[in-house]
C-alpha cells in the first residue's frame, strides 16, 4: 500500500482509491490525529452507506452534522467540520461533475493544479502545499512547475512507516509551535 496513515487498512485504501475520500481526509486533517482525520473518510461512508460528492452536497445540514457527531464523532469539531465537507462536495459536484479527481487530472502545470486546490474550501496555503505533495509523491501527479507549490518540510505524503508518521507528528508540532511565536 502506498498509504499507511490510518492504522486501518480499509481505510487507507479507501483513501487511495476514492479521491472524494482522499480531499475529505486532508480537510479533517487538523487538531486531530492524523489516524483519526485519515480513518474519517471510511467511516462517513460506513454512515452514509456511499461515499457520493453530489450526495452529501444535497443532505439538509442538520443530517450531515448529525451523522459527523454520532458517536465516535468524527472529529474533534464535528459541527464545523460537517459544514467543511459539505462545501467541498458542493464544490467538487457543481464545478467538477462529482469527480474529485477531476481536479488534478488534466492540469497543465503546477500553477493550475495549485489554483483548483487552493479554491476548494478548508485549503489554505499550507494545505494546497500538502495536497500537492500527496498527489505527487503517492499518485505520480506532477504537472511541470508541481514542486514550486510543494511541501518542502516533511508531510503526511512522506510517510511509509510508523517512524515517519512520527516524525510528521514532531514537524507539525514544530511548526505549530513556530507559528505561535
Amino acid at each position: 500500500m502506498r498509504i499507511l496513515w490510518s492504522g486501518r487498512p480499509e481505510a487507507d485504501q479507501l483513501l487511495e482509491e476514492e479521491p472524494l475520500a482522499l480531499l475529505i481526509g486532508l480537510v479533517l486533517d487538523q487538531q486531530v490525529k492524523m489516524e483519526k482525520a485519515f480513518s474519517g473518510p471510511y467511516e462517513l461512508k460506513q454512515r452514509l452507506g456511499q461515499l457520493d460528492a453530489a450526495a452529501i452536497a444535497s443532505m439538509e445540514p442538520e443530517a450531515l452534522d448529525a451523522v459527523f457527531r454520532q458517536r465516535p464523532a468524527l472529529h474533534r469539531f464535528p459541527g464545523n467540520m460537517a459544514r467543511r465537507v459539505q462545501k467541498l462536495c458542493q464544490m467538487v459536484a457543481t464545478e467538477y461533475g462529482g469527480d474529485a479527481g477531476a481536479i488534478w487530472r488534466g492540469v497543465s502545470d503546477g500553477d493550475e493544479l495549485a489554483r483548483r486546490i487552493s479554491a476548494l474550501p478548508g485549503f489554505g496555503d499550507m494545505k494546497v502545499r500538502i495536497t500537492i505533495s500527496v498527489l505527487a509523491k503517492k499518485f505520480g501527479v506532477t504537472p511541470p512547475g508541481w514542486e514550486r507549490h510543494a511541501a518542502n518540510w516533511h508531510t503526511v505524503a512522506d510517510v511509509d512507516s510508523e517512524e515517519s508518521m512520527a516524525e510528521t507528528r514532531d514537524v507539525k508540532r514544530r511548526m505549530k509551535a513556530e507559528g505561535k511565536k
